[in-house]
This record gives structure tokens, sequence and C-alpha cells, in this order.
């Protein structure tokens, strides 16, 4: 079946009037039929579809939602779209297939003077008239009560408030700092991430525990603050590897981190696995790419998406989940780390 109508001219977007032009039929008709109402002949309805189809109409979600109050639409809200979240938005999509729910990718405002409670402005917009339901990464905020349901994920003050999900930060820690012993590193720096993520605190909870572990004595100069900001990271980075008793491997707290390691050694003319060994945390995709190929605990990105998604959608349908889960991280070895230099 052809057509003779043209889009609207706005924006190109075809109207419900454009519909019911093509189609012959009223505008009343063809909102009977693209929402699902009783009183339409068969043959209309499928005349009208059919148009549908060929214009590529759609109706206004919003205005969809009022009526049956429900969107089929989960969100996904960042802060920001990073190697991290968008890793996690990969694992979240992949689980929606065959759901019956899409997704909705949105960043939410955060500004330096207010970057506490975004996640709050971000569902007090979405919820209700846009999404059924949310999975809100690394939020700032513990949220006991929400107008709809939600799933954490790496929430920044830990498990609390709404259904979480997370990786072993502390084992995965303990298990980074290890391997760096194992090679036989004494001197081990480690660059934090942010103070306020419980994640960062924990990772910096299993570095110390590994070196108790070993009888290796804690050395606070051997600590820098990171923030996971890429300036931090250098200065951190820089101070350390400029020490006349200089550290022979460092553990940052994420890749990204990690990276700016490796980028400061190469400024000092540093060789990175020979004179310094580098291991980070999360095993986003620029840790194989880079030169050398980075050391990392990887976090199982996509399965905390999936999975994430999977809770969803089981709150949606009434059932219960569990508050908190936790997967495990695991070492990925590449050229980063060796064995430590020789005395």
């Amino acid at each position: 079946m052809s057509t003779d109508v043209e889009p609207s001219p706005l924006l190109g977007r075809v109207t419900i009037t454009d519909v019911a032009r093509a189609a012959g039929v009223s505008v009343p008709t063809v909102s009977k039929v693209v929402n699902g109402r009783y009183g339409v002949a068969a043959a209309t309805s499928k005349r009208v579809l059919e148009v549908v189809e060929e214009l590529g109409y759609e109706t206004s979600l919003v205005a969809s939602s009022l009526r049956r109050r429900q969107t089929n639409v989960i969100g996904i809200l960042v802060a920001e779209f990073e190697s991290f979240s968008v890793e996690l938005l990969k694992g979240v999509s992949a689980a929606a297939a065959g759901t019956g729910y899409e997704v909705l990718a949105y960043s939410g405002l955060v500004t330096d003077g207010s970057p506490t409670g975004w996640e709050r402005r971000s569902l007090s917009r979405l919820a209700g008239t846009l999404i059924d339901g949310a999975i809100i990464v690394t939020p700032t905020v513990l949220m006991p009560t929400t107008s709809i349901p939600v799933v954490a994920i790496d929430p920044h003050t830990g498990p609390g408030g709404p259904s979480t999900i997370d990786s072993d930060s502390v084992g995965g820690a303990r298990s980074a700092t290890r391997h760096l012993i194992e090679l036989g590193h004494r001197r081990i720096a480690h660059i934090r991430g942010r103070g306020d993520l419980a994640s960062a605190q924990l990772r910096e909870e299993g570095y110390r525990q590994s070196l108790a572990e070993a009888g290796i004595a804690f050395d606070p100069e051997l600590v820098r603050d990171g923030g996971y900001k890429a300036a931090l990271t250098s200065d951190a980075a820089r101070e350390l590897l400029t020490r006349a008793d200089r550290p022979t491997a460092v553990f940052a707290a994420n890749d990204m981190s990690a990276l700016g390691v490796l980028k400061v050694a190469a400024e000092l003319g540093l060789r990175v696995p020979e004179d310094l060994s580098v291991i980070g945390f999360d095993d986003i995709p620029e840790a194989a790419s880079a030169t050398p190929p980075l050391t990392t605990m990887a976090q199982p990105l996509h399965d905390l998406g999936a999975q994430a998604l999977q809770m969803l959608v089981q709150l949606l349908d009434g059932h219960d989940v569990p508050n908190h889960v936790q997967l495990p991280a695991k070492l990925v070895v590449r050229a980063s780390t060796a064995a430590a230099p020789a005395a």
C-alpha cells in the first residue's frame, strides 16, 4: 500500500492528522486503533495500522503513559557518560531484549556546586511520566523510599536504601595487591579513589589487608589521593615516582587512574613493567589497548548492568529481590606488571 501524504513540516514529524488523512478515517478512529480501544471494524483497524507503519507515526510517550499509567520504559540514570557507565549500559541494553521494556539513558544535571542529589532531581523529572522504574549508577545519597522501583549500582554510601548491586571491592583490592606481592614487590603505592565513595574506601582497605597478611608495614607516604580525576592522579603519580625511594609498583583504585600513572611514568622515562608495575581496577576497554596493556581487576560490568536490569524487572512484576547482590572481581594479568626490579 502506498500513501500520498507528506509528513508534517515541523521537524518532519508525522502527526495523527497525517495518519487519519492517509487512511481516510477520522482522528478519533486513529486514536482508538493506536491505543487498542474497541469500536473500530477489523478492516479499518488493519488499514490504519498499515498507514501507521508506512508513515512511521509514533504516539506521545508522555500522553500514553498518563492514560495507561505505564510507559514500558526503564530509565538508566548516570551522573555522566564515561567508560564505566557506558559498559554498564551495554549490559543493561542486552538484558532488556525480550523483556517488553525499552531503555532510556539519562545523564543527570551535575554541577561542581551541587554534585550531591542529582539522582533525586532526575527521578522527579522522569518518574511516572517517562519511566516505570530506574537503574541508578553510583547514586550519591540513600533513597529509602522512591515513587517508582529503583535498583542502585555501586552507590556512594554502600548498600542501603533501594536494592543494590556491586562488585567485591575489598576482595578485588586484596587480589590486586597480592598479585604485586607475589611478584616480589614490597614498596607498593596506592592511589586512592574518591573519598566519598564506599567502594574506593573498601579498595584501600583491601590494599592494607594484603600488606598486613604479607607482613609488610603500611607506609602512609605511599598513599596519595587521586579522586578519580586526571589532574589529581597525575600529581599523585608524579609525587610518588619522583621520590628517592620511589615505589616499585602502584595499585590504582580504578583503570583511568592507572592509565594516568602509565602516562606519568612514560614522561619520567620509567619503563613499565621493567622499572615499575601498575595495576588498576574495572577493566574498561581502554585498559587492554593501553601501552603497555594494563593489568587490572575486572569488574563484571556487563553482568552488573544485566543483573540490575533483571532485578528491576522483577520488582516491576511485583516480586521480591535481594537487598544487596555482590559479584566477584577477577584478576586479568597483562603486560603492565612483572617481577620487582633487583635492588
